[in-house]
């Protein structure tokens, strides 16, 4: 079994201290849906976190979570925002509410966890920053991905340059679209933002995290079916990095049973292949240096390696030399660890925040500027897109 997993949960939560201390730390959870229900679950997963009420509109939903904590339920979030007790606020409602219930909350004085966008603008995002900053306040917006222990371990290969230089990648997201009837709000714009706001910002932060800041060069949104319909379903979005450009597809069309998503980084010396929106699996081809090998083995810990044929090592490429021991295939992950790893991230997510809640010189994993940023391209994207 890999053991790369656990690693990235001491790193993580190491630190809060052993048992915390017996601190505690009150949450309340503004929108009930299948997710918030979920996140619950993942932050119950540390000790000292009480989850000790609910709010939506839903009354059926909004009782049955809050029943679920054995917490107080409101039908209106401005109630729940008066609890005295609640020291951070989780939002989990659609993101055209987001802004407007993210400012309130931080005005209540309450730290602030908010399911991505951030808003609909950047510049809403920004002004709740400058607003959590005053006040010295937690904002951040849930940017998981980089939770996510093979997001580490491809940092570290392109930081240490195993691979060589970075040229070209690309994240093809062929999504499904199975639960959403064509009256839910995903596909209203004025209440989603559109895909890359809703949901390309995930993979607009991950590929920043690796690369750098990019530079939105092209974009387009395709219609679906009739030029009358106003479902745009498919996104696509060219960004220009320090080193190479990378493609972003978002296609929101398919049935359940064939949802997929590929993300692959090219290298000089080889291509780095991620599965899943949530990655679980990943493979390496490429060629290597016995010690660039040992160094993986140390990142990952076991793998399955398949050895090509070295007879021939008088390689070229970008007019130079390749020199390497070893021309291999390295896979490891499992696809059934996908919610297991899904749930770890959010639990990670939530101690890394509250530990810079006791300590403001902890140094976060993702803050406030991630919020801002992958929306500033999001926004780019969706301005510079051509409709088709």
């Amino acid at each position: 079994m890999n053991n790369f997993n656990q690693k990235k949960r001491v790193e993580v939560l190491s630190p809060l201290g052993e048992g915390v201390g017996g601190e505690v730390l009150s949450i309340g959870i503004i929108g009930a849906g299948s997710f918030a229900d979920f996140a619950a679950t993942a932050f119950l997963k540390i000790n000292g976190i009480k989850i000790i009420a609910v709010a939506d509109t839903n009354k059926e939903n909004g009782t049955a979570l809050s029943e679920k904590l054995n917490g107080n339920f409101y039908l209106e979030y401005k109630k729940l925002l008066e609890n005295k007790n609640i020291d951070l606020v989780y939002i989990a409602t659609p993101p055209f509410l987001h802004f407007k219930i993210s400012k309130a909350a931080l005005k209540a004085g309450k730290h602030v966890i908010c399911e991505k966008p951030a808003a609909l603008k950047v510049s809403e995002a920004e002004e709740l920053k400058v607003i959590a900053k005053k006040k010295d306040l937690l904002y951040v917006v849930n940017l998981m991905q980089r939770y996510n222990p093979l997001y580490e371990i491809v940092k570290k290969i392109i930081d240490q340059k195993l691979m060589g230089n970075f040229l070209h990648g690309f994240f093809e997201n062929y999504a499904s679209d199975e639960n959403l009837s064509e009256q839910h709000w995903f596909w209203n714009e004025k209440k989603s933002g559109g895909i890359f706001i809703e949901h390309g910002v995930h993979f607009f932060d991950m590929f920043s995290g690796w690369l750098g800041n990019g530079k939105v060069i092209n974009a387009l949104k395709l219609r679906r079916g009739s030029v009358n319909t106003k479902i745009y379903d498919r996104v696509q979005a060219t960004l220009l990095y320090a080193d190479g450009i990378v493609n972003f597809y978002h296609g929101f069309d398919q049935p359940k049973i064939l949802d997929r998503q590929e993300l692959r980084l090219q290298f000089k010396k080889g291509e780095i292949t991620l599965y899943e929106w949530i990655p679980v699996r990943m493979k390496l081809h490429g060629l290597f240096k016995k010690e660039e090998l040992e160094t993986l083995h140390k990142l990952i810990g076991t793998f399955s390696i398949t050895h090509h044929d070295n007879s021939n090592k008088k390689n070229m490429g970008r007019f130079s030399k390749i020199s390497f021991d070893e021309h291999v295939t390295i896979e490891f992950g499992n696809a059934a660890e996908k919610q297991n790893r899904y749930q770890q991230m959010l639990t990670d997510m939530l101690a890394d925040q509250w530990a810079w809640i006791k300590n403001k010189n902890h140094v976060r994993i993702i803050d406030d500027n991630n919020a801002v940023e992958s929306l500033k391209i999001a926004e780019h994207a969706k301005e510079m897109a051509q409709k088709i």
